[in-house]
């Protein structure tokens, strides 16, 4: 299913990145990668739309059998490696239009150049299902995003994993859309459920403009 081919999709984007920015002889040191997933914390808020950024930190962390239950600047953190690659995985607690807090905080204290960041989202102009990984952008209409950027100095330049939830039916507020639980269809076709046959399929993804 989706949550165990995660890593396999992510990789090729990581080895690139990783070959292009750490080829210096200089380079002591495997600089991590730090992967943050943006929704909201507490029960009511699972299974939304609005945190499938959690989800797929979640399915990271799940596939590769990394802890995240470490509390660490306003988020749950787990670390480990990866085929040989440090990674970084954040759930920023803030509630999602503070994401930018912990976000900001995470990436200064581990001195991170903003290319080894990658930011998990919801978006709606995606088809339900879809992900998408760009290496930079603006936020659109996600206030999440938007709060990451404030925090990051105005830096644009971070990786963003869109995920497609697919735009609100007729003339449904996207407020309530987005923090709506999936139907039995949408999850399905997103592919978060475990043992689904459609999660086993898992997801199409898209780079654009990655090198």
């Amino acid at each position: 299913m989706m949550r165990g081919k995660l890593w396999v999709r992510l990789a090729p984007f990581l080895s690139k990145r990783y070959v292009s920015s750490s080829s210096s002889p200089s380079c002591s040191a495997i600089q991590p990668w730090l992967f943050i997933g943006l929704g909201n914390p507490g029960e009511k808020y699972q299974s939304t739309r609005h945190n499938v950024g959690f989800d797929m930190i979640d399915a990271f962390a799940e596939s590769q059998n990394i802890s995240l239950t470490k509390n660490h600047f306003k988020a749950l953190f787990g670390e480990g490696m990866v085929d040989g690659i440090p990674v970084l995985l954040a759930k920023p607690q803030t509630y999602i239009n503070l994401s930018g807090e912990s976000a900001g905080a995470l990436a200064a204290y581990y001195k991170l150049p903003l290319h080894r960041v990658v930011v998990a989202y919801d978006d709606t102009d995606l088809p339900c299902g879809v992900l998408r990984l760009q290496p930079k952008g603006g936020y659109g209409r996600h206030n999440g995003l938007k709060s990451v950027i404030y925090h990051f100095r105005k830096n644009r330049e971070f990786g963003r994993l869109r995920v497609g939830i697919g735009r609100p039916p007729g003339q449904m507020d996207p407020k309530a859309f987005v923090l709506q639980k999936f139907n039995k269809t949408g999850r399905e076709r997103q592919g978060f459920d475990r043992g689904s046959k459609s999660g086993e399929r898992g997801s199409e993804v898209q780079a654009s403009g990655i090198t």
